[in-house]
């Protein structure tokens, strides 16, 4: 299609996995470009190109995409006639108009192809680029087990997200095809991909956020971002926030401000947030708070699901709906909510860094892993084969234990303490409180804090088979391996 299509394709792949990597490694990207030629008959040499060609599907997969959107067109019936005063108007419409049909006939066949295939993988594609003679989609794919885990909201749409992966979906396609536009306009015809892979889940907390605004009103995000950076008399900023349009029938007013504050007075609503407590939260359209009120029981007539924005710690906050968490912000960076280790992610991680390890003795590192997630101010269990040469590495930075088999209310009290734990896959520990040491790494988190960035440089520097739980104050739970695991 262009000279450059191999390395964009690339670069496109390694932003899906620096983006989504960050929300959930289980997600696995994947991302291809499919070309369909403009004019070209679709049976005719080169009128379907898929990059990389050595991809599972073949360009005869998706020779009917044009034939597709025609009979999208053709069945979808009269449609609302839109005049404008300029021709060429008319004409971006219309052609943008194919372009959506286009869009809709990909994904229906990519659909189709996942599900002859019994492959579970869910694909997005965006909106075609025209790019030297071609239609020019690009295609993600992700995970349908790990991406169908998370709470959807109703009716998702290409502009409505139905969860923080959907919107960062959505904000990757948006990126990918403004560099595609880019190119095809400036003198240098490589696109860059260049966003921070943090600004674009900014972007997709955004998007996600505008869900909650009853009118749609932007500027919640950041909103929500002034008001958890800011504290009242030195506390944290703790409290609730309820988003719904003023007079909801669901709500039950509790007290009722003569004049509605802005939320861009994020002092005042700082201020404000002291009142919350119990079931009791400020009411909110998204613009103004109207003063502090309750939602009707579940049971009511009029109970409806509405977004709750719950103010953690300082510069912490988390949007939910229907009690469910979609999405955890810390320092203007969100995140997908981790409450707690699966036991089976658990079972599969070790697993691949202990392959011989027997069952009875993962079980109990599960049970270990689960005490540590209770520790309220984080900590960091190293599962290692190494332990005991380790312990002895870094004796002037830690404190050695007689090695014993750990019972989970020991750890309890041995994590009270900053450090790591070194255990070996056995469940024998050698040492608690270890300060962690280990090489700088790119796969570091710049918007994480120094207890996951320490032990991602050791897991990645250890010369021994290592798992690391990591625990963070904000509740963030990782699963780290690291070692001759990795090699």
């Amino acid at each position: 299609m262009w000279e450059h299509q191999s390395l964009f394709r690339v670069s496109a792949q390694l932003f899906a996995e620096g983006v989504f990597n960050l929300l959930d490694r289980s997600l696995r990207p994947e991302v291809f470009l499919l070309g369909l030629a403009s004019g070209k008959e679709t049976d005719a040499p080169q009128a379907v190109i898929i990059e990389p060609p050595t991809l599972r599907y073949q360009p005869l997969d998706f020779a009917g995409i044009k034939a597709r959107a025609a009979a999208l067109e053709a069945n979808a019936g009269p449609r609302d006639i839109v005049y404008h005063l300029h021709p060429g108007d008319h004409d971006r419409f219309e052609k943008q108009h194919w372009y959506e049909l286009i869009c809709q006939a990909t994904a229906t066949t990519l659909d189709e192809l996942t599900a002859a295939r019994h492959e579970d993988r869910r694909s997005f594609c965006s909106s075609p680029v025209s790019l030297q003679g071609y239609l020019v989609v690009i295609v993600l794919q992700l995970a349908g087990d790990c991406y169908g885990s998370y709470h959807v909201l109703p009716k998702p749409s290409a502009s409505k997200p139905g969860n923080l992966p959907h919107a960062a979906v959505l904000e990757f396609l948006h990126e990918c095809t403004r560099a595609l536009r880019e190119a095809d306009t400036a003198d240098n015809d490589q696109p860059v991909l260049d966003r921070d892979y943090n600004e674009v889940l900014r972007g997709a907390g955004r998007r996600l956020m505008l869900r909650a605004a009853p009118a749609g009103t932007h500027g919640l995000y950041d909103a929500c971002n002034g008001i958890a950076a800011l504290r009242y008399e030195g506390d944290e900023g703790v409290g609730t926030l309820l988003v719904a349009r003023r007079q909801h029938p669901a709500l039950i007013p509790v007290l009722t401000l003569e004049t509605p504050v802005t939320l861009r007075d994020h002092r005042s609503i700082r201020k404000l947030l002291e009142l919350t407590e119990g079931d009791s939260a400020l009411i909110s359209d998204a613009s103004q708070v109207f003063g502090l009120g309750r939602l009707v029981t579940e049971t009511d007539t009029r109970y409806e699901a509405l977004f709750t924005v719950n103010f953690t710690h300082h510069f912490g906050w988390e949007m939910s709906h229907s009690g469910h968490v979609m999405m955890k912000v810390v320092s203007n960076t969100p995140r997908l909510p981790q409450s707690r280790v699966e036991a089976d992610n658990f079972a599969r991680a070790v697993g691949q860094v202990f392959p011989t390890l027997p069952p009875p003795d993962i079980d109990y590192l599960w049970e270990l892993a689960l005490t540590a997630t209770s520790q309220p101010n984080g900590t960091i269990l190293v599962f290692t084969a190494g332990a005991a040469d380790e312990a002895r590495r870094l004796a002037r930075q830690c404190f050695r234990v007689v090695p014993r088999t750990l019972l989970p209310q020991v750890l309890r009290q041995a994590t009270n303490i900053d450090g790591a734990v070194l255990i070996e896959p056995n469940g024998l520990c050698h040492a608690i409180g270890a300060i962690l040491d280990g090489l700088a790494t790119d796969r570091g988190d710049s918007s994480r804090g120094a207890r996951y960035n320490g032990a991602l440089r050791y897991v990645n520097s250890s010369r021994y088979p290592c798992l690391a739980v990591v625990v963070s104050e904000d509740g963030w739970i990782d699963l780290l391996p690291g070692g001759s695991a990795n090699n």
